[in-house]
């Protein structure tokens, strides 16, 4: 081609479909596949406190969890296709509604200007379920991307700093108030390599003193399970107050958490900053933050020693880049938040193991959002493998869909 030759319009590389793919399937259970849920800031009300879990899907019999779950698909003129999800309800209706007529017909390579245009479009969406829709079109994108090129996506971002990345486990949805049984699974859990464990409150400061020690006992329990030199975590998902807060990390001291994760909501951040200076537990959060100007706030306080954004709602992997950046400059650890492992394990192998030393794996989360995905990144022996495959990996395995149906604009 001579120097001055254009290409033709439509032999360019350009999208061409973005649909929102419903997929129907079940997962195999002995029992309820939900044993409990952990404590959320709603349970200040006595109405909502005794609901039981009921995300993800739908048990509707002892051995079979039901799932729908939706899936983004972002197709090019060349063939391949970009895939992200599971998603909600609501930014899969924002992709289709707002975001998809800014992005048909644009380059799929060109993730910066798409996320730019997405950003500058969302004047109420910066945060929230706006935000959670651009994260989830900029990892199909990446996939894409990838999958264009024939390059695995921790390839792109520079290449893998290691061949896996440990994981700690989440151990959200386990039951927490039975000793025997708890005691049994942080054996087991530690003896399949896992690196660490985070448990989950259930008690909230509405249930007073009773609340208290069972959240306590929980702490002991699981420390006397693992022994003292294996790392535990313990997560309060928003919900307590600042003396709260600092009492129950008094009683939970001798046991030696590695982090408390987010003890209040996170526009509280001068409260997070306050509880800092009264505990030696080191404190973490901000996974239900936004973007690197949402980081910012924190780290311009000095309020969490461990930051985890969402790649799935912090804006995607255009942003997570950031956010990184952001954080070596001021010298914190991130520890990416586990809801998506296929594109974590990409961000996490291609940064430092200093500043993203370990993955999340949400032990029952995963098995929901991996469900319907082939050759997907399970651990082994504790660690996360880097994937070969061009993209993120993400690939629908067929088999496991019993129904399917798609949505586009």
């Amino acid at each position: 081609m001579h120097k001055n030759e254009t290409i033709e319009p439509d032999s360019r590389l350009k999208i061409c479909s973005i649909r929102i793919r419903q997929l129907d399937g079940i997962i195999e259970t002995n029992g309820p596949f939900w044993e409990e849920r952990l404590m959320r800031p709603l349970d200040f009300y006595a109405e909502f406190r005794g609901e039981p879990p009921r995300e993800g899907g739908v048990q509707k019999a002892e051995s079979g969890f039901y799932l729908s779950q939706l899936f983004l698909e972002i197709e090019a003129n060349d063939g391949h296709v970009g895939i992200a999800g599971p998603l909600w309800k609501a930014p899969a209706r924002i992709i289709l509604d707002e975001l998809a007529p800014l992005l048909i017909d644009r380059d799929p390579l060109a993730t910066e200007f798409i996320w730019d245009i997405m950003h500058r479009s969302q004047a109420h969406g910066r945060q929230g379920y706006g935000m959670i829709a651009i994260s989830a079109v900029d990892c199909a994108l990446w996939d894409l991307k990838g999958k264009c090129l024939g390059q695995p996506v921790w390839r792109l971002l520079g290449g893998k700093t290691r061949d896996s990345v440990p994981a700690y486990a989440s151990m959200l949805g386990y039951s927490v108030d039975d000793e025997e049984l708890v005691h049994t699974r942080a054996k087991a859990f530690k003896q399949e390599g896992f690196e660490g464990q985070k448990w989950f409150f259930r008690h909230t400061p509405a249930e007073g003193i009773d609340g208290m020690n069972k959240n306590v006992a929980l702490v002991r329990t699981v420390r006397e399970a693992v022994g003292d030199d294996y790392p535990i975590m313990f997560d309060a998902w928003q919900s307590l107050t600042y003396e709260y807060a600092v009492e129950l990390c008094r009683r939970i001291a001798p046991y030696q958490p590695s982090w408390l994760e987010e003890p209040f909501l996170p526009d509280r951040i001068d409260v997070h900053a306050r509880l800092k200076e009264k505990t030696s537990i080191p404190l973490s959060g901000a996974e239900h933050e936004y973007t690197r100007w949402g980081m910012l706030r924190f780290i311009e306080k000095q309020a969490l020693d461990i930051y985890q954004p969402d790649i799935y709602w912090c804006g995607g992997v255009s942003e997570i880049i950031k956010i990184a950046a952001l954080a070596s400059v001021h010298d914190v650890t991130l520890i990416p938040h586990g809801h998506s492992i296929p594109a974590g394990i990409h961000f996490s192998a291609a940064q430092s193991p200093a500043q993203v030393p370990l993955i999340e794996y949400l032990a029952k989360w995963n098995d929901i959002n991996m469900h319907f995905l082939k050759d997907a990144p399970w651990p082994q022996k504790g660690r996360i493998f880097t994937p070969e495959k061009a993209g993120l990996g993400m690939h629908i395995d067929e088999e496991k869909v019993l129904a399917s149906r798609s949505f586009t604009l």
